[in-house]
């Protein structure tokens, strides 16, 4: 899963990007189906939250979703992929790294895709309410994998206390 083909700054952002996801696989690589099923945020307001499974099934769809933002942004027609849930963690691991692959060929595809936009209405209006360049996605992209590898990090610690 070498970034092939990409230099400069996308290369970069790939190669941080697939840190970001092997980072978030080697936490995930020894959770068992009680753990992955298990509820670790029972008040949470964000449903995408309630367990490592909800958590994982989140990751895997954004990652397909943010690429998506970007082939629209670049003029392509595309959909983002239905959720899946899953009842073991090995097909979470499958999606990711195949979500990451489709990241990757996207911008070998696609070589000249620009990475920054300064013009407003040009930018990649999100769902959320966010206007993101392409540069701005995948530093998202990273930073969200980041983010849900602590949580899910910080769930395993408790769970064993």
């Amino acid at each position: 899963m070498e970034a092939i083909n990409l230099t400069g700054a996308i290369a970069a952002l790939m190669d941080e990007y697939k840190k970001a996801v092997d980072e978030l696989i080697e936490v995930i690589k020894p959770i068992n189906q009680q753990q992955l099923l298990q509820t670790i945020e029972p008040k949470s307001v964000n449903p995408d939250c309630i367990s490592i499974q909800i958590i994982l099934t989140h990751v895997s769809a954004s990652m397909f979703s943010y690429a998506v933002y970007i082939e629209n942004s670049i003029g392509l027609e595309t959909t983002r992929p239905e959720r899946v849930l899953f009842g073991q963690v090995s097909p979470y691991i499958s999606s990711i790294r195949e979500a990451f692959k489709y990241n990757e060929d996207l911008f070998i595809r696609n070589p000249n895709i620009k990475l920054e936009e300064f013009d407003q209405p040009k930018k990649i209006n999100t769902r959320w309410g966010q206007q993101y360049d392409v540069e701005q996605m995948l530093e998202h992209a990273i930073v969200h994998i980041l983010r849900h590898r602590r949580q899910i990090k910080n769930a395993l610690v408790k769970m064993k206390s």
